[in-house]
């Protein structure tokens, strides 16, 4: 396999990667695969989302080398990314109660990742320092197509005022409705990045609001 000095940098390279601060964009993000694991509580004190990103690291640097190696193809690995949602959603938007949060959270990976590399990468991980959750690790394909998204710059404590204008305001006043989970991108490092530094994609997937 004829090994290349290019790096594919998606953040830099698809438009689902883009935004900007104090501004809403609709964006239309294709289908894309991510390593995923799932979990439930306050991702503050959750002992499961440390063991969550314990897990979801070492799987998807396995396969970046593995893509390189293999067949020639290296990358970087993208920003950690998080699905959240609440069965009740005042406690997500307004009251911002953790502990009765759902999550997701998920590394993207290329297209050309499959199942069999992915099961080599998983193996490979297990093999030393094996992760608690690793065995809770998928590969999984999200299609959100039409989405609303900005930048946030700040505390995570802080976006309820941005979510306030993007569900209330912005999308229904260009006759939309919400249509997936809400979904964060964390450009910033938050284990590394002081809280009112640190830069994160807020998303929301919509659909045309047909109902008068």
């Amino acid at each position: 396999m004829k090994m290349t000095d290019d790096k594919t940098d998606f953040k830099k390279t698809l438009d689902a990667y883009q935004a900007q601060r104090g501004r809403f964009r609709m964006v239309d993000v294709p289908e894309m695969q991510y390593v995923m694991i799932d979990g439930h509580g306050d991702p503050n004190t959750s002992p499961a989302f440390v063991e969550a990103i314990e897990a979801l690291y070492p799987v998807a640097y396995k396969l970046k080398f593995a893509s390189k190696r293999n067949l020639g193809r290296d990358y970087v690995v993208p920003p950690l990314e998080g699905l959240w949602w609440a069965a009740d959603m005042r406690s997500f938007t307004t009251a911002r109660d953790k502990s009765r949060w759902d999550w997701t959270l998920m590394l993207m990976v290329p297209d050309w990742i499959d199942e069999r590399m992915f099961s080599s990468a998983v193996e490979q991980a297990a093999a030393r320092h094996r992760p608690a959750r690793l065995d809770d690790v998928r590969l999984q394909t999200l299609a959100e197509g039409r989405c609303v998204q900005t930048l946030h710059v700040g505390s995570f404590d802080d976006e309820a005022d941005v979510l306030a204008r993007l569900h209330h305001e912005f999308i229904p006043g260009h006759r939309l409705r919400m249509a997936g989970t809400h979904h964060e991108i964390y450009l910033s490092d938050f284990r590394k990045v002081a809280p009112d530094k640190r830069r994160t994609i807020l998303r929301q997937p919509v659909t045309t609001d047909t109902r008068g």
